[in-house]
């Protein structure tokens, strides 16, 4: 039995010190620590121990069901099941997560409304509330067909032109840069009196895969653009990137995982010659304005779930909030119509539409929704997946463990051994899934490794099984053919396996 794909992951924690060249000087460069600071030596060692890739796959690891650690929902499985609170949160919290689950849910309106509180919504807008995207906290789709695409958007921006937009980008002060009349967002909504900015339009063409047993898949390539523009044409250089909302469980031990763990694996030069090289995405926090290390969005482009909330908050429903205090959203200065459009702010409640209390507690929500237990975890079938799926390469980026920082500001996400199999890094995925559209220090063929906990949940949760940042997979199997890039060795593995192993496979990320 070969196990060379997991080498890379092999080596202890306190490797986070000789990092690849290129992740030593980003490290240095942006003052990103190489090695943890919140364990002692012993415990930097029983963490690699830990968190080093099995070779035994005769039973189940310990501890490997509670996928989440002490954080894990052992709840019933239901629609629900990624909207359970951390396991472990003190008794006297759960009313703050229960507060950010009615503003995560809470429906804004356009200003001026009766209902001051509630008003400020767009004037372009996406979405009405934060669920209307991540329906029962999970993954958006498609429209396929619908009249609405609320849990899929257009991300809009052009490449560095200029020696000035290159350095800005170098130094991580901007991730792109928006259409100069759209801004960075594709708003299909707006208020009354307002025109929206135009409609997505997706078409598909299906094409034929034949696997290594001879079975036939059918892939579908979408197309996107745009039609009913309001205010003009785009930009000639503007790109337009299609984008699905993620699910949101497990993201508070996400942001817990410490940053040297995260760039030891990195190898943006494949400095090993094993074919990956995924690198840091090197990004600003919104609040400090300080480097930090990108770890939420489809490129990796917000450093916290606060950030990411924010981020949210402005682009998606037009509400402004102490990170991203402009009330008009993503309204640019040529849209001067819905510039002059009146806002939710209240003098009496803040300066911002969503003031400070409000982001605080959608990003505790956020950040302390429960990731669901493995379910037969240590069936033979499960067991016989997971060694193809290690064995076949997947885990040079779906990294299945890490131990968060002992020092978490959430004590509830300290020290925790977690399975997100990710390694939270940037990866080529090949002309096949190229958006073309540079985000930070991410080209338009990289993406970031998304996690796969929960992933066998989202039929049940979200009601379909779209899978891929822009949904085109219409299942698992589907979504691994569609990998290329960085992933073409592993997706070749899959292909060439018999039936009964893709099924055995499959089987192991439906277990997640």
């Amino acid at each position: 039995m070969s196990h060379a794909p997991a080498r890379r992951f092999f080596a202890s924690a306190t490797l986070c010190a000789t990092l690849a060249g290129f992740s030593v000087s980003i490290a240095a460069g942006f003052d990103l620590p190489t090695k943890r600071t919140d364990l002692s030596e012993s415990d930097l060692q029983r963490v690699a121990d830990v968190t080093r890739p099995t070779a035994d796959f005769s039973k189940a690891e310990q501890y490997e069901a509670m996928q989440a650690g002490a954080t894990t929902s052992i709840d019933p499985v239901t629609e629900d099941s990624f909207s359970h609170t951390s396991a472990n949160i003190p008794f006297e919290e759960e009313q703050n997560f229960k507060l950010g689950n009615a503003l995560f849910r809470k429906l804004w309106v356009s200003a001026p409304s009766s209902t001051q509180a509630s008003d400020g919504l767009g004037p372009l807008f996406n979405a009405r509330s934060c669920m209307s995207c991540h329906v029962n906290d999970g993954r958006g789709k498609p429209p396929e067909g619908g009249p609405s695409a609320t849990s899929m958007f257009l991300r809009l921006s052009r490449a560095a032109t200029t020696p000035e937009d290159e350095k800005a980008i170098a130094q991580a002060d901007v991730v792109n840069f928006p259409d100069p009349v759209y801004g960075h967002q594709l708003q299909d909504l707006a208020v009354p009196g307002l025109a929206a900015e135009g409609k997505m339009v997706i078409s598909y063409r299906e094409e034929r895969v034949t696997l290594g047993d001879g079975e036939t898949v059918s892939l579908r390539r979408p197309s996107y653009a745009v039609t009913n523009l309001g205010y003009g044409p785009l930009d000639p250089a503007t790109t337009i990137s299609p984008r699905v909302a993620s699910a949101m469980i497990g993201l508070g031990l996400i942001e817990a995982i410490p940053e040297a763990d995260i760039l030891a694996h990195a190898d943006p030069d494949d400095a090993d010659g094993d074919g990956i090289s995924g690198k840091a995405a090197i990004v600003r926090d919104h609040r400090s304005g300080g480097i930090a290390l990108g770890r939420f969005g489809w490129k990796a482009q917000n450093a916290t779930v606060r950030d990411q909330s924010a981020d949210a908050f402005a682009n998606d429903i037009g509400i402004s909030t102490p990170d991203h205090p402009d009330a008009q959203g993503d309204c640019t200065k040529a849209e001067e119509k819905c510039r002059d459009m009146p806002t939710g702010v209240q003098k009496r409640l803040g300066a911002e539409e969503a003031p400070g209390p409000i982001l605080d507690l959608v990003t505790f929500y956020s950040g302390n929704l429960a990731v669901p237990a493995r379910r037969k975890a240590s069936f033979a079938e499960t067991l016989q997946g997971k060694r193809i799926f290690y064995e076949s390469g997947c885990i040079s980026c779906h990294m299945p463990k890490f131990v968060t920082r002992r020092d978490t500001p959430d004590k509830a996400q300290s020290f925790q051994l977690i399975w997100p199999y990710s390694d939270f890094l940037l990866h080529d995925m090949g002309d096949g899934l190229a958006d073309g559209q540079q985000v930070g220090l991410a080209s338009g063929r990289e993406w970031r490794t998304p996690p796969l906990w929960g992933i066998g949940l989202t039929r049940t949760v979200s009601g379909h099984s779209f899978f891929l940042h822009d949904g085109r997979a219409r299942s698992l199997t589907e979504a691994i053919l569609w990998h290329g890039g960085e992933a073409e060795k592993a997706r070749n593995a899959f292909s060439s396996l018999s039936t009964d192993d893709r099924a055995a496979l499959i089987t192991f990320l439906e277990s997640l």
